[in-house]
């Protein structure tokens, strides 16, 4: 079995057109999910927050527990959880990957935009 790891929106639009990326870039069967509205509002903060230690941990656990073979995070139009304008979630999406490739340097740590048609774009 093979897994990687993504920090995702709770919204459902978003997770299957993900989920199906994700296997095909990390050339994967599964995926772990963690959730949270808008992570990447949650994230980009660079504070030891209750909401990113949680994400974090369950990150950890992917990757111990599944030997997870990436992480990606996603932000995607008209996030509910993170309700700033694209260009803003792209930055913090940037923010997202630099906190992340550094958190798990053991890891290929990619950013994924999901425009208004629910395309995934790689960042």
């Amino acid at each position: 079995m093979s897994f990687c790891t993504v920090i995702n929106c709770i919204d459902g639009r978003i997770q299957l057109p993900v989920i199906a990326y994700l296997q095909n870039r990390f050339g994967v069967e599964y995926v772990d999910v963690v959730t949270e509205a808008g992570p990447v509002g949650v994230l980009s903060q660079r504070s030891e927050s209750l909401d990113a230690k949680s994400i974090y941990r369950r990150v950890e656990v992917s990757i111990l527990a599944h030997f997870s073979q990436g992480i990606a995070v996603v932000a995607h139009h008209d996030c509910a959880g993170n309700p700033v304008s694209d260009s803003e979630q792209k930055q913090q999406l940037r923010i997202c990957l630099e906190i992340l490739s550094q958190r798990f340097p053991q890891l290929e740590v990619v950013g994924l935009w999901l425009d208004q048609n629910w395309v995934v774009h790689a960042d």
